[in-house]
């Protein structure tokens, strides 16, 4: 990760207007990184009103900021993209916009390098992003003698990050085999999964115990704009009681990522609507035996034991192996051992 303070004077004075952003596409390029190759989208001077000073006085008054923002993705999401005129395959920009301009609007910021990081974080986080570089910057800043913007440069891989995957891949590949409607995402965690479905326009129930993650889940939901996206706070194991239902023949897809507990597959099965499908995927024994993960046995599947769990449906798709997760090479800590599941309720 490299982080430089830079000051830039702009060749001519710009006209501001409070809460608009001025964005101009200039580019949907191809860069070769790391010897990979990837698509490019830029953002040029997204513009809002925000407060950052390291001052009160300064912090106490609205002023103009701006992002220019480098967003790297994968040819392959670009070039499905582009083939089906699909938003949702690729990079959806104006999302991204809302959630800039919404993490700079939403709260005080007494150093830009703040700001600069939140944003970063969020777009890992939330988006498909394998690399970004970002330029953040006061355009009317209250010092004498600059004409132009003072600001910050931020360049990071998501590798850098620590923080959330993009999408499953198997989800990605599985998509258009799934029938529209209501989705259930199962131990959503901080809802990757949830996200890109309701980006594919369903409607998602996200589940979880986690609190925090829930409140994640939310507040990137109604940024970027997804009401159909609804959360609930719910113990999928309970130690004194049955788990719980979620209903009988209410879901059109049901999807189960890298979370196993046992007694709950007669429940996800009665919560399937007829044509219904179940996606899972969830690492096998030998994930455990080899990396030490997870660290108890009992959280992996043995050899076949999915099929077994999930009999009365029809199977669409099973296949046990290595992975490889995006970004990551096989000789790195991203390959698991997982065993993974498409199959429909007859």
């Amino acid at each position: 990760m490299s982080i430089r303070n830079e000051v830039k004077t702009d060749p001519e004075p710009k006209q501001l207007t409070s809460w608009r952003h001025h964005l101009s596409l200039t580019a949907l390029s191809l860069s070769l990184q790391n010897a990979r190759m990837s698509a490019r989208i830029i953002i040029e001077q997204l513009e809002f009103q925000g407060h950052c000073g390291v001052t009160p006085k300064e912090r106490a008054h609205p002023q103009p900021l701006a992002v220019d923002a480098e967003l790297d993705y994968s040819t392959q999401a670009f070039t499905e993209a582009a083939s089906t005129a699909d938003l949702s395959r690729g990079l959806d920009y104006a999302a991204v916009v809302e959630r800039i301009r919404a993490i700079g609007t939403a709260t005080d910021y007494v150093l830009l390098e703040t700001l600069a990081d939140r944003v970063a974080s969020a777009l890992f986080e939330e988006f498909p992003i394998e690399h970004l570089s970002l330029w953040v910057r006061k355009l009317a800043p209250p010092l004498p003698d600059i004409k132009g913007s003072v600001g910050i440069r931020l360049s990071r891989h998501r590798t850098e990050t620590g923080g959330a995957r993009a999408p499953s891949p198997f989800l990605s590949e599985m998509t258009p085999r799934l029938p529209q409607g209501i989705a259930l995402d199962l131990a959503s965690g901080r809802g990757r999964h949830s996200l890109y479905l309701a980006q594919m326009g369903f409607t998602v129930d996200a589940i979880d115990r986690d609190v925090a993650a829930l409140e994640n889940l939310r507040s990137a939901a109604t940024v970027r704009g997804f009401p159909r996206l609804t959360t609930q706070l719910i113990d999928l194991e309970p130690t004194s009681s049955p788990p719980p239902e979620l209903g009988k023949e209410r879901y059109d897809v049901i999807l189960v990522f890298f979370y196993l507990y046992r007694p709950l597959f007669p429940v996800l099965l009665n919560a399937l609507k007829p044509g219904g499908m179940l996606v899972y995927e969830t690492f096998l024994v030998e994930n455990h035996l080899r990396y030490g993960h997870p660290r108890r046995r009992e959280f992996c599947l043995d050899a076949n034991e999915l099929l077994r769990n999930v009999e009365p449906l029809r199977i669409l798709h099973y296949d046990e192996g290595d992975r490889v997760e995006a970004g990551s090479s096989a000789q790195t800590a991203g390959v698991s051992v997982t065993a993974r599941l498409l199959a429909q309720k007859r």
